[in-house]
């Protein structure tokens, strides 16, 4: 199936050299550019978009207000987005994980790593950069993110629900493995490891995995390392 991209940047040089890239691809296609965060919620739906490339820095609604506006929509909640960012440690950055986002890329990546983003953020099955998603969070977390004040005690609560097993896999998951790494790590099958998974997401609320690390930060339940 072809994958449905949407361009999101206010810069017009950006989005047509990421259309180049991305229509280059014959398993993807760009549907829609916007300039503006609230025309890509628009053309979101309008395209029927997979996922969104998103610049955090937009003017009027910015890449964070539109991330917030299409994981709130149920109609949209198909899509995906990744954050575009040309500071990789932004505190935008994190805000958009936690508002729904599926990843960033920073906008110096290779070609290559921008398709593989894309492909991965709409599979759905892993963290895009998932090393480096997870440290930016814990860089985050640890200058003050991840006080007990500022914790959500609702998500720390129902951590209560997990069982012991879709807590373990939460933890590696937490630690940017993937599902064949997680199986192997806790001698099971990928296909188990999918299910704790979506148990875990269905029961805490996430809507990806990139939602499950930074729950797993926040309640606590893993601590930040700061190396």
């Amino acid at each position: 199936m072809t994958i449905r991209v949407l361009l999101a940047d206010d810069q017009a040089l950006l989005r047509s050299a990421f259309r180049v890239l991305v229509d280059s691809e014959p398993d993807m296609e760009v549907v829609g550019e916007a300039s503006d965060g609230a025309e890509a919620v628009r053309l979101a739906g309008q395209e029927r978009a997979d996922v969104v490339l998103m610049d955090i820095r937009m003017p009027g609604t910015d890449g964070l207000a539109a991330t917030r506006m299409i994981s709130a929509d149920p109609a949209l909640a198909h899509v995906r987005v990744v954050i575009l960012t040309t500071f990789e440690v932004d505190d935008y950055v994190v805000q958009s994980l936690r508002a729904g986002a599926s990843g960033f890329l920073g906008k110096g990546s290779e070609p290559d790593e921008l398709l593989s983003a894309i492909r991965i953020a709409a599979g759905g099955e892993a963290l895009l950069s998932p090393a480096a998603t997870k440290g930016l969070i814990a860089r985050f977390l640890a200058q003050g993110g991840s006080a007990d004040g500022d914790r959500d005690p609702a998500r720390s609560e129902r951590l209560d629900a997990l069982t012991v097993r879709e807590r373990e896999v939460l933890v590696q998951v937490a630690g940017g493995h993937s599902n064949d790494e997680i199986a192997e790590r806790l001698e099971v099958s990928p296909l188990t490891v999918k299910t704790h998974v979506n148990r875990a997401m269905s029961k805490l609320g996430a809507r990806d995995r990139a939602q499950l690390v930074v729950i797993a930060y926040e309640s606590g339940l893993v601590r930040p390392r700061v190396e």
